[in-house]
């Protein structure tokens, strides 16, 4: 098995390296106020939330395209897209997380930290500007 193919496997089944592959990626495109939660041991959808915002709907397209690359280029397979017709929030599910991209607001509106926040201590949350 080459380099290559040894980090696409080790990846693909770490969420938290999934985790922290989907927030670098997000980040190097420039998508704002990206959020992480821990849900780890709190919910059976996912181990990871992310959350994060873009300015236009073009932009969020591009923070969709992008991530459909990296889980192909990591080895993810069966990742569901939706929204990206609308484009104001578009909803990612990666198996082990689940990335929201909103447009501010959207993402304002439905507030999900604040759902998910509520009861969660402060070290499962990873924020960046």
């Amino acid at each position: 098995m080459s380099k290559r193919n040894i980090k696409q496997n080790t990846i693909s089944q770490e969420p938290y390296l999934v985790c922290e592959a989907i927030r670098s990626e997000l980040e190097d495109a420039k998508a704002e106020n990206v959020v992480t939660i821990n849900l780890s041991g709190k919910s059976v959808i996912a181990d990871y939330m992310i959350l994060a915002t873009g300015k236009s709907h073009r932009q969020l397209g591009a923070f969709s395209s992008r991530l459909r690359n990296l889980f192909k280029l990591v080895g993810i397979k069966s990742v569901l897209f939706e929204g990206e017709e609308n484009g104001d929030w578009i909803l990612i599910d990666a198996r082990d997380v689940i990335v929201h991209l909103f447009r501010p607001e959207v993402r304002s509106f439905y507030n999900l930290e604040k759902m998910w926040l509520a009861e969660m201590p402060s070290d499962n949350i990873q924020l960046t500007d």
